[in-house]
């Protein structure tokens, strides 16, 4: 005989125990959750290097990425805010999150990743519900009564009401394969194609591969140039041995991997020492930048007044030299590359010609990345696409399409940027369906 739930939650990640926690505590009996890993939370455990960066510092709505409109998006967002999250978190873990304001991230007090995933887990089981680990589901149909959830190995389950958050297609293993995106199809909602996203790029590069390993800070511009989608991110660049990463890189991957599959390919531009303000080696330029129509050119105008005035000064410093001394700290190696991108020797920077200065200005504001693809689902941090927005209630995650189901975190079409964007959908949307899900 099959096991009997009132509420059962598919997937223990990040949305499915909040679903749990906040269900079990609006009075629900008889919530189970099913987890296929050995343990719940592996996403958590192994999310920002083991630290799990938990939320955001500020709210960026209009970063977020789906197929239905911003305005859609900012609803399910809106609905759980950023600071009711982080107060919850903050009771959670016993004391304030750790800040980290550069880089606009929040962190568990104690660092560890463990430390959050053990917290959601033990609130979970305290409200009263129960967590089954290894519970592989293989199928779910509908029934006179609500859900028949096959698995894997052990009893089946029935249940009244679903609420579905088996994560995407990326970070499987442990048991886990995306299914429930075939599901919530085999149930009767539309899926909006799933990609790779927040993933490193690719392509066939040699000159730019043998400097794996040389980062610097830069802003990345994604443009396709046939559907008009792009994708513009600032941060952490770095060259691989198979292409290009970094959090600026990641953050527009997806217009370069939606490109892929249509058989095009994506313009990708780099601006090194992005923003005018960031681009003197002897304080702000930005007279120049202050005329310029786009940031590229702003960047490049800016980068062409700051060697200007670097040549006129008489002090003798090469072009490297200067580069490398500016606030934007351009490694040796990856100058090397940019002058022979713009065919321009390293030499005394008041030796330089105007034409010279300008071409060396413009590859710094806008380099190349001939990037052709993705390193896929193997590497991707969110899965792209999923379940539409429109077939789900956003005040309170419940199908439009399929009585008593309901939806969150990853298998719905939304991502957002690095920066712990994703667990604030994930935490946000769960806390929603468990809520509504525990209703009469």
């Amino acid at each position: 005989m099959p096991d009997a739930a009132n509420i059962a939650i598919l997937g223990g990640g990040a949305a499915g125990l909040l679903a749990a926690i906040r269900c079990a505590e609006a009075g629900a009996a008889g919530v189970v959750v099913l987890e296929a890993a050995a343990q719940p939370g592996r996403k958590i455990l192994v999310s920002g290097g083991g630290r799990c960066n938990v939320l955001p510092m500020e709210e960026a709505r209009e970063r977020f990425v789906s197929a239905a409109p911003a305005r859609v998006v900012g609803r399910f967002l809106a609905r759980v805010p950023l600071e009711t999250q982080r107060a919850f978190f903050e009771d959670l873990l016993g004391g304030p999150l750790r800040e980290e304001p550069e880089a606009k991230k929040l962190f568990p007090p104690s660092n560890r990743a463990k430390d959050v995933r053990d917290a959601l887990v033990a609130r979970a089981l305290a409200s009263g519900a129960a967590i089954r680990a290894g519970a592989a589901v293989r199928e779910i149909g509908r029934t006179d009564a609500g859900f028949a959830i096959r698995l894997a190995e052990g009893p089946d389950v029935t249940a009244a009401r679903v609420i579905l958050a088996t994560g995407g297609l990326s970070v499987l293993g442990g048991g886990a394969d995306g299914g429930g995106l075939a599901w919530a199809e085999a149930l009767g909602h539309t899926l909006v194609p799933t990609y790779p996203a927040l993933v490193p790029l690719t392509g066939d590069a040699p000159a730019h591969h043998a400097l794996s390993g040389v980062s610097a800070n830069a802003r990345v511009t994604a443009m396709n140039a046939a559907t008009g989608e792009s994708a513009r991110s600032e941060g952490g660049f770095l060259f691989t041995h198979r292409g290009w990463s970094g959090p600026s890189v990641l953050d527009v991957s997806h217009v370069v991997e939606k490109a892929a599959r249509a058989g095009a390919r994506a313009e990708v531009r780099v601006c090194f020492g992005f923003g005018e303000e960031k681009i003197s080696a002897n304080g702000p330029v930005r007279a120049a930048a202050a005329k310029a129509s786009t940031s590229a050119e702003a960047a490049a105008a800016a980068w062409d007044e700051a060697l200007r005035a670097g040549g006129a000064s008489g002090a003798g410093a090469s072009l490297s030299s200067f580069l490398r001394k500016s606030s934007s700290s351009l490694p040796d190696r990856l100058l090397q590359l940019v002058f022979a991108e713009c065919g321009v020797a390293d030499q005394p920077l008041s030796r330089l010609t105007r034409d010279a200065r300008r071409k060396v200005a413009a590859t710094l504001a806008a380099f190349t990345i001939p990037a052709t693809g993705t390193e896929g689902y193997r590497t991707a941090e969110v899965t792209g696409g999923g379940v539409a927005l429109d077939e789900v209630d956003p005040g309170s995650g419940k199908s439009k399409v399929v009585p008593g189901l309901w939806l969150a975190g990853e298998v719905l079409d939304a991502f957002g940027p690095i920066g712990g964007f994703n667990f604030q959908w994930a935490w946000g949307t769960g806390w929603t369906a468990g809520e509504s899900a525990a209703r009469p």
